[in-house]
């Protein structure tokens, strides 16, 4: 598979403990927030630039993929817009929580090193983007400016050095937008869908781990039985937590399609969307095997979109209640979106429409982020 060479690969102990679903489900946060951006921010530099032919662009090894397959991060902006030609790399930063002391920022978007003087010098051709919910309002500074007006200094929180501005200082940097509000609201809803979904992990993970305990504790008999797709979830749930890849994981991908019928309950079809995305990664595709996932990815995500409901909820069988349904619903729709992505990145030859935000396919995120907070909310009294 083709990688991009401009990307640098972490090889950390922190990104090998995690799941590669956990990666995702933390890399997705800023990520949503990127692409709700993206208009917004073409319609300002546009604005801004009137006469002028504007174009702002997502960059850098997530500008298609939002995550890095093999984890890490990537070294180039968030964004780039060129106007009349020229381009400006923008990176991105927003925050919520308010009466911090200091706006951070990596030494490395910042400035470099001269190699002759050994001094650090702010990078040209740049500008950071901040957005800050409170306003909502927004900021556009230069390196330079935050080399003047930034302390060297340790971040505790990345562990590492950065520069380090005082906030009453970018205060005086600050625009508000009311137009911001909308999108705002929206990154709230999506990443508050995006926790709720990746719940799934946890509820089957407590399923199994008490199905494995009552072993030991009332002599059940756990069966895995062969040709049964309860039995071969579970042997991805459990080979995928283990950091394991089957021998013939082509072989398993083609037997996993044979499970899709149009009747599947949400609650089967999240688990072979689960199957399918562990044995995807796992896999270089060959012709027939790119044939099989270009006709089924689709299909899936077209019967969860048909079990979409007017309040927001998703539901397939009376037998399910309905706040599970939905969330095994978003679930497949997180990873169903992300096969997508990936195999147009990678296999060219595929014919699905790109995706250009996190979430499109939720019929309406913000009645289903409303039902999900009532839920919680009456749960928890």
């Amino acid at each position: 598979m083709p990688q991009d060479a401009k990307t640098t690969y972490a090889q950390s102990s922190d990104i090998k403990s995690r799941t590669y679903l956990q990666y995702r489900y933390d890399m997705k946060k800023k990520a949503i927030a990127e692409l709700e951006i993206l208009g917004w921010l073409q319609q300002k530099l546009s604005k801004d630039n009137p006469g002028k032919s504007v174009m702002v662009t997502k960059s850098g090894g997530d500008r298609f993929l939002w995550f890095l397959r093999k984890g890490g991060i990537s070294r180039d902006p968030d964004y780039v817009a060129t106007i009349d030609g020229e381009s400006t790399e923008i990176e991105f930063q927003y925050g919520k929580k308010q009466d911090l002391p200091f706006c951070d920022f990596k030494v490395s978007k910042v400035a470099k090193k001269n190699r002759k003087t050994g001094e650090r010098e702010p990078l040209k051709g740049r500008m950071f983007l901040l957005v800050d919910w409170a306003g909502p309002r927004y900021a556009m500074v230069e390196p330079q400016w935050i080399y003047e007006n930034g302390e060297y200094g340790m971040v505790p929180a990345w562990r590492s050095y950065a520069f380090r501005v005082p906030s009453d200082r970018f205060n005086e940097k600050f625009t508000e937008d009311a137009s911001l509000k909308p999108i705002c609201d929206t990154i709230d809803a999506k990443n508050a869908i995006l926790e709720f979904q990746h719940g799934w992990i946890d509820v089957n993970r407590e399923e199994l781990s008490a199905e494995l305990q009552q072993i030991v504790d009332e002599d059940h008999l756990m069966k895995v039985v062969p040709k049964d797709m309860e039995s071969f979830f579970k042997v991805c749930f459990v080979l995928d937590h283990i950091d394991k890849s089957p021998k013939n994981a082509g072989l398993w991908l083609i037997y996993l399609m044979t499970w899709i019928r149009e009747d599947l309950p949400l609650c089967d079809l999240s688990k072979i969307v689960y199957c399918l995305d562990f044995l995807y990664s796992k896999v270089d595709l060959k012709r027939n095997e790119i044939a099989i996932l270009q006709e089924s990815i689709p299909s899936l995500l077209s019967k969860v979109k048909s079990c979409s409901l007017a309040d927001g909820t998703y539901q397939s069988s009376a037998r399910h209640a309905p706040l599970e349904e939905t969330r095994c619903a978003l679930f497949s729709i997180n990873l169903l979106e992300d096969l997508m992505q990936d195999m147009i990145y990678y296999y060219p030859e595929v014919t699905f429409k790109p995706v250009q935000r996190i979430f499109e396919n939720v019929a309406d995120v913000n009645k289903t982020e409303i039902l999900i907070q009532n839920n919680l909310r009456r749960w928890e009294s």
